[in-house]
């Protein structure tokens, strides 16, 4: 689950991230989308996506072809008449062949060295098994690591990380993974098969706190007796010895392995976890890419190379967040950072052919995130199904694109967005309709304005006013329906917090996958028991469609389930969605190669590297 507020990458959100928060003033970071809709700013951060190149013509890979890969590699490792198929991604292989070159030829690989530069903001966490939010989780992937992890590649888009292969048994339940041989943590002290069972019931014991540990871990026998209190250990765990761990889950589930590549299924360190206590991410021990070197809250952090990490090291010695913020135009400019989104004020300068900065202008594909207003639908007036549709019908997202948005934003109608597996093309939105919004008041418990409740609305952030375009929903709202609602702003963390604990009335997010499947846009935020549902949504037909798709085989049919919930979801007005992702543009230091976003959210520092300056 991510909620997004991106790290911020020095205004780096793509489409609506940076056209939404990019102000001719470039105001001061917000925090940004992941699930969490601030309005994005000269401090956001990107949405994933392939190898950023300098061409017009980079093309991510659909989250279709992704999901379509998958299927196809999860199919291939399950195993017919009882035996089981070996999954070795030919990739991971690649990548293991390289790490094991000599290590006098990276000390001078010229690509070695160098400090990386973003503007930042702080992760609400560094414990992968609290990690909710997107800030915390593009930190989390650089410090820790799982079985498997994600790609950009359409062709291999999830592979085998810490573990060398896995198989699957003939009915989909038992899952063997083989770990590679020689992994250690960033410390060097050995990491086997026994730190992944401790680390995954360690997430889910109740006092770990995990909000998200039931979604990702769930699947596997005994895990919920852990989270309920009732067990501290999981029967569908076994270690078979250091290298070989055995994982049973209670039905097939056509994403599981897709599920491994979300941080609360990392490894940690136990002694690490263990003597540091409460404070133990203070200075914790991963495994993965880079590792933390220091970190002063809303000042700087700092990540140095992982030189014990299983696969080839990363190029750089460092990468440097800048936390405290600034405008993120001017310091790309001045060659304080090495990245940025491009602020409305200065699109026309950048993008000018004749203009030198030109060059540096990359194009980003769009991001699978959908923005949205959510509904607590237990707090009055949300609990009356005609109120939110008339609220939904009342706002004029095309106009709000073209008038706020400069149309740099894709108005939404549905929680899937465009290009990602199971996007409905076909589906009825509430479209903008002031004859039928009003018709729906009217319907409504509501409809007398002495009986409607105080309406608080809650934005993350903290620069005192909220992002102009939802100004313009609540101007929508007063002018066509007299409905009037106050702003307030949380604090990132605060408003999260908030967030799980059902106390928003209503509320503005954004939504990234976590993996390439609409389970984890239509089952995980609308599921009646999920405990990512935020709205407290509850309908019985909708949980019925959600629960025949999870183990539904058939891919196209699990598609068809899936959409017939999400336009039961859209009808019932649990949120008016905003926006989805579109393409964009970024700023990239000349000198800065190897840079990746996503389409699923994430962005890749290992393989990034910065051309020496040489000083005639």
């Amino acid at each position: 689950m991510r909620y997004v507020r991106r790290l911020m990458i020095a205004g780096l959100a793509v489409a609506v991230m940076f056209a939404i928060g990019c102000s001719a003033d470039e105001p001061t970071p917000v925090p940004p989308t992941a699930t969490s809709v601030p309005e994005p700013t000269a401090t956001q951060v990107p949405t994933k996506a392939p190898e950023v190149q300098r061409t017009s013509s980079g093309v991510a890979p659909t989250a279709t072809a992704i999901a379509a890969a998958t299927s196809t590699a999860v199919a291939e490792a399950t195993a017919s008449a009882g035996e089981q198929a070996t999954v070795v991604a030919e990739e991971t292989a690649t990548a293991a062949s390289q790490a094991v070159e000599d290590v006098d030829d990276r000390e001078f690989d010229a690509r070695r060295g160098g400090v990386f530069r973003l503007l930042g903001s702080d992760p609400v966490t560094f414990d992968p098994a609290l990690t909710t939010d997107s800030t915390s989780y593009d930190i989390t992937l650089q410090l820790f690591s799982g079985l498997t992890r994600l790609t950009d590649d359409p062709n291999n888009p999830i592979v085998t990380d810490l573990a060398e292969s896995f198989t699957v048994s003939s009915d989909g339940t038992v899952y063997r993974f083989v770990l590679r041989e020689g992994l250690v943590f960033s410390d060097g002290s050995p990491l086997t098969a026994f730190d992944f069972k401790w680390s995954w019931e360690r997430a889910a014991l109740p006092e770990t706190g995990s909000p998200i540990v039931k979604e990702f871990l769930g699947d596997i026998v005994g895990i919920n007796d852990i989270v309920e209190g009732n067990a501290t250990s999981a029967e569908g765990i076994t270690v078979i010895d250091d290298l070989t761990l055995e994982v049973k889950i209670d039905s097939p589930k056509p994403y599981f392995i897709a599920k491994l590549t979300y941080p609360v299924t990392f490894v940690v360190n136990r002694d690490n976890v263990e003597s540091g206590g409460e404070t133990w991410t203070e200075a914790p021990i991963g495994s993965g890419p880079f590792v933390l070197k220091s970190y002063e809250i809303g000042v700087s952090m700092v990540l140095a190379r992982n030189d014990n990490y299983w696969d080839t090291p990363a190029f750089l010695d460092e990468v440097h967040f800048i936390l405290a913020g600034g405008s993120a135009m001017a310091m790309y400019e001045n060659e304080e950072i090495h990245v940025t989104g491009i602020p409305s004020a200065s699109y026309e300068r950048v993008t000018d052919p004749n203009e030198q900065l030109s060059q540096e202008v990359v194009d980003v594909p769009a991001e699978f995130v959908t923005y949205y207003i959510g509904f607590n639908v237990e707090q009055a007036p949300f609990d009356d199904v005609h109120f939110r549709r008339a609220l939904n019908y009342a706002v004029d997202k095309e106009l709000i694109a073209e008038a706020v948005l400069n149309n740099r934003a894709k108005p939404a109608y549905g929680p899937i967005p465009p290009g990602f597996v199971g996007f409905n093309p076909d589906l009825e939105g509430l479209r903008f309709n002031a004859e039928r919004a009003q018709e729906e008041l009217a319907m409504s418990k509501y409809a007398d304005p002495e009986s409607l409740p105080r309406i608080v609305f809650t934005t993350p952030g903290t620069g005192g006013s909220p992002p102009t375009y939802l100004l313009a929903v609540a101007d929508m709202w007063a002018r066509t329906l007299g409905v009037e609602v106050e702003f307030q702003e949380v604090e990132w963390a605060t408003f999260l917090q908030e967030i799980d604990n059902y106390r928003l009335q209503v509320f503005s997010l954004a939504w990234s996958p976590d993996y390439p499947d609409p389970h984890t846009f239509v089952d995980v935020l609308f599921r009646s028991d999920s405990s990512i549902n935020q709205t407290q949504y509850s309908n019985a037909e909708v949980d019925a469609l959600l629960d025949e798709a999870t183990t539904e085989p058939d891919p196209a049919r699990r598609v068809q389930l899936y959409q017939q919930a999400e336009q039961i979801i859209v009808n019932d007005a649990v949120w008016v969605p905003m926006w989805w992702g579109t393409e964009g543009k970024i700023l990239v230091n000349r000198r800065v190669n190897g840079f990746r976003i996503s389409p699923l959210g994430s962005y890749y520092l290992k393989d990034v590297w910065i051309e020496k300056q040489i000083d005639f």
